[in-house]
């Protein structure tokens, strides 16, 4: 079952979130098979609203922790705070499951 990571950025963090973004990308590629969604909340206007959402798809709450904890965003302090949560796929990509 995955787990879902929920980041919340720190106030007034865009600029490092930026110049971050590039080095968390290339983290994440080698973990595409199991990166199920990912991205950054938006306002309504379509700027970022400072913070984005993993779904990661593992087993094990260790390893959705170690992914977080060694992100390039966690290791620069873009965050103000880390949610880890078990997920039910009920819905996926227009099916049931």
């Amino acid at each position: 079952m995955p787990y879902v990571i929920l980041t919340h950025d720190k106030p007034d963090s865009l600029d490092l979130r930026l110049a971050t973004r590039a080095s968390h990308l290339e983290y994440l590629r080698p973990f595409k098979d199991q990166v199920l969604a990912g991205g950054a909340f938006l306002t309504e206007d379509g700027s970022l609203a400072g913070g984005a959402m993993i779904v990661f798809n593992t087993e094990k709450l260790s390893e959705a922790e170690e992914l977080i904890k060694n992100d390039p965003y966690t290791k620069a302090g873009l965050f103000s705070h880390v949610e880890v949560k078990r997920w039910k796929k009920v819905f996926f990509d227009g099916h049931e499951t």
